[in-house]
C-alpha cells in the first residue's frame, strides 16, 4: 500500500501533505524531527499503486483548488470547521 498523508499544526491550522509507503513509519519519522514533532496524523487516504498516490500528492501540493476541497472534507478532523 501507499498512502497520502495530512498533518496538522496543533497551535496553528497549518497542513503538512506528505507520501509514504509505510505511513506508521513515516509518522514517527516525523514525530523525531522538531518541525513536526507535536504535529498530529488527521487523514490519510491509501493507494494500491504508487503513482496513483504520488499523483494524488502533487495534486495537494501544487494546486489549492485540490487542497481547498480535501480541507472541506475533514474540516472536523481537523478542526478547522470555521476556517475558509
Amino acid at each position: 500500500m501507499f498512502y497520502v498523508y495530512v498533518l496538522k499544526n496543533p497551535q496553528s491550522a497549518e497542513l503538512y501533505y506528505g507520501f509514504s509507503s509505510d505511513l506508521k513509519q513515516r509518522f514517527q519519522q516525523h514525530q523525531k524531527m522538531r518541525k513536526h514533532a507535536e504535529w498530529e496524523l488527521v487523514y490519510y487516504e491509501a493507494y494500491l499503486n504508487e503513482q496513483d498516490a504520488r499523483d494524488r500528492e502533487r495534486m495537494l501540493k501544487q494546486y489549492g483548488a485540490a487542497r481547498g476541497h480535501l480541507k472541506q472534507r475533514i474540516a472536523r478532523s481537523t478542526g478547522l470547521e470555521s476556517a475558509g
